[in-house]
Order: C-alpha cells, then structure tokens, then sequence
C-alpha cells in the first residue's frame, strides 16, 4: 500500500519589496521574539542559521513564521561545506533547498569553509588552501547549490588563524574567481576582514581594495575576542560574542563609502544581550548606511 506524505508547508506571503536594499538587521533569537513582535514597524531584517530550522515544524518554526510574516529575512547557511573536497551531502541540499522555497528569504547565504571529512561533522568553519584544485571543486559545490535553489548564492570571506603553504592564490584573487566562475554573489564580513589581517600580519585596507565590493550583496558585522597564541602573540578570535569593536566600524564605513549601501547584519551569537543592545547596534549601522543612500556603487564607477 503506498504511503501518503503530506504537503510541504505552503510559503508565506511576501510583505515587503525585494531586494531589501540598503537596510540594517540582526541576528535573529527566540527570546528576543516578545520585543520584536511588539515593534511592529521596526524597520529592517532578520538572519537565521539554517541548521537551526531543518526540522519539519514546532516551536522554532512558529517563532520564524511570525517573525517572516513582517519582516524581511536572510537564511545563511553554516554546513554545507562547500570548501571541503568531498561531495555535497545530498539530504543537507534537499532541506537546505526545502527551507528557500518555504521561506522565500531576501538572502541567501553560506561559508567559503569546510566542515566535514568522510563522516565527521565539525562544530567549526575551517580554511581551506587557494589552489586550483580548491577552486574546480567550490564553483562546483556552488553550482549544485545555486541549481538546487534556483537563485544566485552568496558566498561569505573566512576569518583565519591559519594559512597553507600550497596555495597559489591570494583570498581575495581566489573569491573573485569563484563570482566570476558561478555568478554567484557574495557577502563581505568585514569582521572576519580585521580578523584575519591581524592574524596574518596583513593590511586589512590593502584586502579590501583588492575585494570585488560589486558583487558584494549582503554585509556582517561582529564582535570579536583577543587572546594570546603558543608563543603569546595577540590572536583574534571571531566571536560574536560582543559589539562591533571601533576598528570594524570604520572599516565598515570605508566598505560603504566604496560600495554603497547594501543590506548589513549585526551578528550576536553568543553571551546575547538585551534586544535593546542589538537594537542599538543595528542603529549604528543603519545611521552609516543612511549618511550614503546617494553613493554610486564602486563597480559602478571603476573595476572593483
């Protein structure tokens, strides 16, 4: 006798104009759902972590479907392990795909990062070396995954505490192959930016001259923590555990200027404040992007 399986859930209206433009949000937590639901003219959008929604209902979803019914959202995904060398995980693509089309959000998202080797799963976005090889096998991950949700993908800049001697290509070099190969777009974290160039010893301003900001589509903000390496030299950690520091805000004004304004995320996932305080922080951002609204986008006015 064959089995009847239900009917996915039906996707929920649209409220709102896509694309969202040049607007502030954040991360979004289930405690904080009271307060949002309160502000019912609050301006903005909210992110998730896909992971966090691939069961087929319950709790988690009912908060998502009524944060979704007023307020645009960004899905970003944290497992695909596109940079690892082994194939997609089909089943993680089927519900990652079940998710777009329930959800219908305004970004799309995932790591340049690996988190998987045969059957282990990784709690971490690890690196991955800037070769060749490397490259053949991202744009073909992100190939199946822009095929299987019928959208461009955008793919997110690392933060690194490690380099290989093996790659032959610099980040940013690397990332710019892999939008031109897929068409994909991609999200700057101007966190992970400072992050890595302290970690590396490099100059965070040089790596953003050299990012193609025209593809640029979506941009996170974070806080950071310091810690001492082995040999107790100052270690950046990505966090997000706190504010966005003084030196990632100007960076990030510096992004704006260049680029424009593109919707920005404040991320916050751990020791989570008050909605107050994100609320706070999500301000400081809008008040950025709101002093250029009329700035032509870099691409637009050279080569990015």
């Amino acid at each position: 006798m064959s089995t009847i399986r239900p009917a996915p859930p039906a996707a929920l209206p649209l409220r709102f104009a896509m694309p969202i433009g040049g607007v502030a949000g954040t991360s979004f937590k289930p405690e904080h759902l009271p307060a949002i639901l309160e502000a019912k003219d609050r301006r903005g959008f909210f992110e998730v972590h896909a992971e966090n929604y691939m069961g087929a209902g319950g709790p988690p979803h009912r908060a998502l479907e009524a944060i979704r019914r007023d307020h645009p959202l960004s899905l970003h995904g944290v497992c695909m392990s596109i940079g690892g060398p082994r194939p997609l995980d089909k089943a993680h693509l089927a519900r990652f795909r079940g998710l777009v089309a329930r959800y219908q959000p305004a970004l799309v998202s995932e790591h340049l990062a690996w988190s998987t080797h045969e059957s282990s799963f990784f709690n971490d976005l690890l690196p991955l070396p800037y070769t060749a090889v490397t490259l053949a096998y991202v744009c073909d991950h992100i190939d199946q995954v822009q095929e299987a949700i019928r959208r461009p993908l955008l793919l997110e800049n690392p933060s690194t505490y490690l380099a290989f001697r093996e790659s032959s290509m610099r980040e940013t070099e690397f990332i710019r192959a892999v939008a031109e190969r897929t068409g994909c777009g991609l999200l700057l974290d101007v966190n992970n930016v400072f992050v890595s160039a302290a970690n590396h010893g490099y100059s965070a301003l040089d790596y953003l001259a050299d990012f193609p900001l025209s593809r640029v589509a979506e941009i996170h903000l974070a806080g950071h923590a310091e810690q001492a390496d082995d040999e107790g030299d100052l270690l950046l950690i990505d966090s997000h555990d706190g504010p966005v520091a003084d030196a990632v805000w100007k960076l990030y004004e510096i992004v704006i200027r260049r680029r424009g304004p593109v919707p920005t995320l404040i991320e916050w996932d751990n020791k989570i404040p008050d909605w107050p305080v994100l609320q706070a922080e999500a301000a400081a951002a809008q008040a950025i992007l709101d002093r250029h609204q009329s700035a032509v986008p870099a691409g637009e006015r050279h080569a990015a």
